[in-house]
């Protein structure tokens, strides 16, 4: 994929794909509605252009042109493994509390995600519309949108750590209006043995919190390289198989 504009990376404020876009000469900026490590080029709510940006009025969708890329890290609370847990009244959360109680708090919740699904389609929707190439990335262990989205992920990343992530976390990404490349940025034995020494090497299934969805500098260059701009690296070893 070429990209002659620029990179928008939605719901991310790390900074950390934006600046390995940087790094590989593609102009980006982060967009988020928290600013906790200082790398949020633009404080926005995010949920609220989307829904104005589907009702026809004016948002930052309208800065974005067809030769950029938005890359999104939609929040998955309530579509990752642990939310699917708390539909059940076995949920151990509710154990203090009295059926009603614990089925008024699964309504809830079965409402939010409705609410964040709907808008996760407008999101595309808006994006389909207007000719935007999108790819947004979620979990895809026990994921309520692995089985109930609008199609399955262009992307299976079934272990994250070998590009160099900390954790093995199998994540999906979703390309709208444009197409992945395929390539094999494998870490070498002493990359991921300094990953392993983290103490992170483990598969992170439950909710996505903010320590749990870091994502390492590695992992978001191999990503890029891999799978947006089909660019070959010296350092990794393309002689092992996918997972």
């Amino acid at each position: 994929m070429e990209i002659k504009g620029k990179v928008h990376c939605f719901f991310e404020q790390s900074g950390t794909f934006k600046r390995e876009f940087i790094k590989l000469g593609i102009p980006a900026e982060d967009y988020d509605i928290q600013n906790n490590f200082g790398e949020t080029d633009h404080v926005t709510d995010l949920f609220g252009a989307i829904d104005d940006a589907y009702d026809g009025k004016p948002t930052v969708f309208d800065t974005i042109t067809t030769d950029d890329l938005i890359m999104a890290f939609y929040p998955c609370t309530y579509f990752c493994q642990m939310s699917q847990y708390a539909q059940s009244l076995n949920y151990r959360n509710y154990q203090h509390m009295t059926e009603s109680e614990a089925l008024d708090k699964i309504i809830e919740r079965q409402n939010k995600r409705n609410e964040f699904l709907v808008r996760l389609t407008k999101f595309v929707k808006v994006c389909v519309d207007k000719r935007l190439r999108m790819i947004f990335e979620n979990p895809i262990t026990g994921s309520f949108i692995t089985n109930y989205f609008l199609k399955d992920p262009t992307i299976k990343d079934n272990n994250r750590m070998l590009r160099g992530d900390y954790f093995v976390k199998p994540t999906g990404y979703w390309y709208w209006n444009c197409e992945p490349t395929y390539g094999r940025s494998y870490q070498n034995d002493k990359q991921k043995k300094l990953v392993a020494q983290t103490g992170r090497d483990k598969t992170i299934v439950g909710l996505c919190n903010e320590e749990r969805s870091m994502i390492s500098p590695d992992y978001a260059r191999n990503f890029i390289c891999d799978f947006i701009i089909g660019k070959e690296q010296e350092h990794t070893e393309r002689t092992l198989f996918d997972l």
